[in-house]
């Protein structure tokens, strides 16, 4: 059994992420601010986590690929755990109201506030503080450990994906691999009480598809009867939420089963009939909307629409942007085909501007989700480790092709509001959920053997 340390954090936590917010590593804007926020944020941490740069190996991937190999001692040191976040951040809108300027990292109630505390600097923070501590404390893991960290996850994590192919290529098939995604949350469903550490044990695909239509330019004056605009307007409608059915995926149904077990009263018994009624689950999530709906189908967002130059002149082409999360069981061939069929119209053009398959489901009755287990334990003592899928995309997409168990989870306190933060306005962590943080992947570290 691994030695246990003391659970002891290094002061100054909150400063150390207040230091990484404060540098805008924004990557949907790195035509416009250049390279230099990330190479000032890989100089950061360097400074920050010194005993980790110096015992561990590290090679980059790409401009914005960060891997970190720490060297296991035991004889499972060829099967090894991949901890895994992102240092870039999305763009700030700078027409809203933060009650903190987004990235000026301010440390008030016991909080950090600004882009990236949640999404996704403060998990990565806590993975490094973890592994600076154990260094300090001269614990060696059984298992080889790599640290992944992408600096483009917002803009689809092409250095995640080549991290993932250099270690394939390398024939190194993690044993496991922890990525950002589900959080320890209140009332996990609106009546289901109490806690809950929500671990993705898959996620949905994504997709964007481009839809264009032509037609005859002119005067706004007499216009024709069909028109590109109105074109792509009818088959931007079309694409409405029933667009796919419901199913609900084994992740749910355990998910279900599970929270049954925290759940008093009559909605136990809903619980349980839920999770052995796959077809009625899907149809009553479904028509919960919102969440629940994102769970058992495959999503349809019309983002972006195009077409035009003057208000008196109709354009002879037009196009919408439609990003899809695909459910898991589907494909993108199924899905770009459903909406041909749903569109039905031969001069709409569809075009795939980028997608990825929906995850494979990883196991909860295995030794790796055991871990998980034992480590909230530690971290989190009395909260359940609770199987769900993951609605948005991951750069651990990247590596459930090839390693058995991809798990989404981000070892921190999130309320509802916190959640609705995340790409949105004033982000903020505690702190104490950052040390909480630190002791969950600590525990997990200790815990290899």
């Amino acid at each position: 059994m691994a030695t246990v340390t003391t659970p002891t954090v290094r002061p100054g936590i909150a400063e150390r992420l207040s230091q990484m917010i404060r540098i805008p590593t924004v990557s949907a804007e790195l035509e416009e601010r250049g390279p230099a926020p990330f190479e000032e944020f890989v100089a950061l941490i360097a400074e920050l986590y010194p005993l980790t740069h110096e015992e561990l190996g590290l090679e980059r991937h790409t401009d914005f690929g960060l891997l970190f190999h720490w060297e296991g001692n035991g004889a499972t040191s060829d099967e090894p755990v991949v901890l895994m976040a992102h240092y870039d951040v999305v763009p700030v809108d700078e027409s809203d109201d933060w009650t903190h300027p987004p990235f000026a990292g301010v440390i008030a109630d016991g909080s950090v506030y600004g882009r990236g505390a949640l999404d996704d600097k403060g998990p990565l923070i806590v993975v490094l503080e973890a592994v600076e501590n154990l260094l300090a404390d001269g614990f060696v893991p059984p298992r080889d450990v790599y640290l992944s960290f992408g600096g483009n996850e917002e803009t689809y994590g092409r250095a995640a994906e080549e991290i993932a192919r250099v270690l394939r290529e390398r024939g190194v098939v993690p044993w496991l691999v922890v990525d950002e995604g589900g959080a320890v949350v209140d009332a996990p469903l609106p009546f289901v009480p109490g806690r809950a550490a929500m671990i993705g044990v898959g996620e949905k695909g994504v997709m964007t598809l481009r839809l264009t239509a032509r037609g005859d330019g002119g005067h706004a004056s007499a216009p024709p009867s069909s028109t590109a605009v109105r074109r792509i307007a009818t088959a931007v409608d079309r694409l409405g939420p029933t667009t796919f059915r419901p199913r609900a995926s084994k992740a749910i149904l355990r998910m279900l089963s599970q929270l049954a077990g925290q759940t008093p009263g009559p909605a136990r018994h809903l619980l349980r009939l839920l999770s052995s009624a796959p077809l009625l689950t899907a149809q009553v999530f479904a028509a919960l909307g919102g969440e629940p709906a994102a769970l058992v189908r495959t999503t349809v967002a019309p983002t972006m629409q195009s077409g035009g130059t003057a208000a008196n002149v109709l354009p002879s082409q037009a196009s919408a942007t439609v990003n899809l999360r695909i459910a898991l069981g589907e494909t993108t061939q199924q899905t770009v085909f459903r909406v041909r069929r749903r569109i039905r119209d031969p001069l709409v053009t569809v075009e795939v501007v980028e997608a990825s398959e929906p995850s494979p489901e990883s196991p909860t009755d295995n030794a790796q989700f055991a871990l998980l287990a034992e480590a909230l334990d530690v971290a989190f003592p009395g909260v359940p480790a609770v199987p769900y899928v993951m609605m948005a995309a991951t750069d651990s997409r990247h590596f459930h092709r090839f390693s058995p168990a991809v798990y989404r989870f981000a070892p921190l306190d999130m309320s509802n509001a916190q959640r609705s933060s995340i790409h949105g306005v004033d982000e903020s962590v505690e702190i104490a959920a950052l040390e909480r943080g630190e002791r969950f992947h600590r525990a997990l570290l200790e815990r290899l053997g």
